[in-house]
């Protein structure tokens, strides 16, 4: 009898989310409600500024309008579950936790490859201009999209794979607000070594790549801008790299202290950074994007324009 009870599997997962306490359910609620819908509308926005305005189809929007579409896309696989959550619905089936996670990883390092292959534009823009239409061309930004985005899928089905393997026997009460590898593994009766090992091996390489990729572009980048000698010309290139150092150092700071970790040492304290790679990036990202681009702005402005001449009667 006592082996039927350590090898049966559990059904459904309980999220704790971010509070058990009934007074916060509310404010939670309402909270990420509005920043769902202000990173929609944000990320939707860019979108279709920059697929509306003829300046703007170079490969440098061309890459960013793809990142908008994967924060709409990674932030939907968060929120709506936490919204359910806070409306006293906190249990998950199986499948449907296996599934979430799939799409967290899955969309998250697209999100990672993106930001690389964007670092990788802006070098090529800068230390490489003569040769940038030739480099960027139509059919190479098309690869590095694809390849940004199929890469991702199959190291999210690696890991989904040895997750679905593991048993869970007694507590199936998951303390985070999604299912994540880490809170799930401490939940296993079932060795896993093998997926720590992976984790450490194959998953530290797919994280921690892109991130080498854009230190590396950066470095080249800023080499080259010392070169430069106006300061207006050091200025305007800075200018075009800003924006995504600024939203590079908010994705991957929050990341690195979440997974760069043991997997004991995993606790509660880790829930506010994951929001902020999860929810707060995705939502600050079409803010950060605009506020500092003059082009982007200005394909905002000419997008606003034609809807007001169309609501206003003639």
């Amino acid at each position: 009898m006592a082996r039927v009870n350590q090898t049966s599997s559990v059904s459904e997962f309980i999220l704790l989310g971010l509070s058990s306490q009934p007074e916060d359910q509310k404010p939670l609620f309402i909270l990420f409600l509005t920043m769902y819908l202000i990173t929609i509308i944000g990320n939707l926005l860019i979108i279709l500024a920059i697929h509306s305005d003829p300046q703007l189809q170079t490969p440098m929007y061309f890459f960013l309008s793809f990142l908008s579409f994967t924060d709409i896309c990674f932030t939907t696989t968060v929120v709506p579950r936490m919204l359910m959550s806070f409306l006293s619905k906190k249990t998950i089936s199986y499948a449907g936790c296996l599934t979430q996670m799939y799409f967290i990883y899955a969309l998250g390092n697209t999100d990672s490859c993106l930001l690389a292959v964007m670092a990788f534009d802006r070098y090529v823009a800068i230390c490489d201009p003569f040769h940038y239409v030739t480099t960027m061309n139509r059919r190479c930004c098309v690869l590095l999209v694809a390849f940004s985005c199929s890469l991702p899928h199959f190291h999210s089905l690696v890991h989904t794979l040895l997750l679905n393997s593991l048993t869970f026997c007694d507590s199936n009460v998951i303390h985070h607000f999604l299912c994540d590898l880490s809170p799930l593994m401490k939940l296993s009766c079932s060795s896993t070594f093998v997926n720590e090992v992976v984790i450490i091996s194959e998953g530290s390489v797919v994280l921690v790549t892109p991130f080498l990729c854009i230190t590396l572009s950066y470095v080249r980048i800023l080499i080259a801008v010392l070169k430069i000698p106006s300061a207006a010309g050091k200025r305007k290139a800075f200018s075009t790299c800003g924006s995504h150092l600024t939203v590079v150092t908010l994705f991957y700071g929050s990341i690195f202290y979440v997974y760069l970790q043991p997997l004991s040492t995993y606790s509660a304290r880790d829930h506010i950074a994951t929001i902020v790679y999860t929810v707060l990036s995705s939502m600050l990202n079409p803010f950060i994007y605009s506020l500092r681009n003059k082009d982007l702005k200005q394909g905002l402005r000419k997008l606003m324009g034609r809807w007001n001449s169309q609501a206003t009667p003639s």
